[in-house]
């Protein structure tokens, strides 16, 4: 987990420990976008991971979100920053993140994808977003199963302003890492699928394509073993979070 000793050192540790699991598995780490998970910690800590070399920003709360974006504007060093909406969204919230976000992750129904590209196309932009998998089949969690996503991605690929960029998942919490591979493994697995069925877009300027976005701090390592293209670390760089705060 995270010692705590400074956000600088834990996202050093954190990059060590991707390359290092990149090395296992024979790939190249610059394959691999870490994302700051940056919930409920102040802009503070993102300003000190950003100078600390962090680009990438994944925030669960859109009005967190765009506190933080508004925090940013002024500053120089924050003007390459991308931010990343990882958690649950609501319908009524899609229209803060277009033009804000970089990438949603967490499109869990085609209804959902259907607000994206009404909104989007008030802007007249295309917004990237992920499929959110259920893979382990948690009734806890959101996400389409892996028996609808192809249909959803067939029914979304019509959208003209929705981009579909890969897949995410949030595998269980779990003390052994290991568990949770085969869930990395069949997303893994999934994606390409998707992908070679023309059901991903093909190229994207920023990410490597078909994305896999999956891993957190507990598992990081093993998703970058077994495919991941993003994950997303925020204990293991910020510390552990007061959710009374």
């Amino acid at each position: 987990m995270c010692d705590e000793i400074s956000i600088e050192s834990n996202l050093k540790s954190v990059e060590e420990k991707i390359k290092a699991a990149c090395g296992r598995a024979g790939r190249n780490p610059s394959e691999v976008t870490l994302v700051a998970v940056s919930k409920t910690k102040p802009f503070s800590d993102i300003l000190e991971a950003r100078n600390a070399g962090a680009k990438e920003f994944g925030e669960n709360y859109v009005q967190e979100m765009m506190d933080k974006i508004e925090d940013a504007e002024n500053i120089t060093d924050m003007s390459n920053v991308r931010w990343h909406m990882i958690g649950h969204l609501q319908k009524n919230k899609v229209k803060y993140l277009i033009g804000n976000t970089a990438l949603i992750h967490s499109v869990d129904s085609i209804a959902l994808a259907e607000q994206i590209e009404k909104e989007a196309a008030k802007k007249d932009v295309v917004m990237r977003i992920l499929l959110e998998v259920n893979v382990a089949e948690e009734a806890s969690k959101w996400g389409f199963n892996t028996e609808t996503v192809k249909d959803a991605a067939r029914e979304i690929l019509a959208f003209p302003h929705v981009k579909v960029l890969g897949l995410m998942t949030s595998a269980p919490y779990t003390e052994n890492p290991e568990t949770n591979r085969m869930f990395f493994r069949d997303l893994n697995t999934l994606a390409h699928e998707l992908y070679e069925d023309k059901l991903i877009a093909d190229q994207d300027n920023d990410f490597k394509l078909p994305v896999l976005s999956m891993g957190m701090t507990g598992d990081y390592e093993v998703a970058v073993e077994e495919g991941a293209t993003m994950v997303r670390v925020g204990t293991a760089i910020f510390g552990n979070r007061n959710y009374n705060v």
